[in-house]
């Protein structure tokens, strides 16, 4: 029986990530569930925490403060009308669950999530860590 390979990607040094390919995420550590996660408003509805009227006749900048006040969003780009979602002390997404390392809102996750790793630091790649 073959020992098993361990591998950790360094989530700050591109060159150690990894070509993606199918059922790469089936034992990682969910790594890039510790990388900043920039949404939008549409994401934000998607995830239940805004609702569609709210979206449609509220400022930006004013679901910012709410969100932000919940600990649901950690920053607001007022220029792009991006929100960051917030991390828990440990740099994960607040919606990553620490146990099983697994999306706790999967089937609503906003569209950066969706796009990984097709779209981000270096497309095509991930920062694999295997368990």
């Amino acid at each position: 029986m073959k020992p098993a390979i361990i591998h950790f990607s360094d989530l700050d040094r591109l060159g150690s990530w990894i070509k993606y390919r199918n059922g790469l995420c089936d034992d990682c550590q969910a790594t890039c569930c510790t990388m900043p996660v920039e949404v939008k408003l549409v994401d934000l509805v998607r995830l239940g925490v805004v609702d569609p009227f709210e979206a449609e006749h509220e400022p930006a900048k004013n679901i910012a403060k709410r969100l932000i006040k919940a600990r649901i969003v950690g920053q607001f780009n007022h220029k792009h009308s991006i929100f960051t979602l917030a991390r828990r002390a440990n740099g994960d997404c607040l919606y990553l669950d620490a146990d099983s390392r697994r999306c706790t809102v999967y089937e609503q996750r906003p569209n950066t999530c969706r796009k990984h790793p097709q779209v981000g630091p270096r497309p095509g790649y991930c920062a694999y860590r295997n368990k």
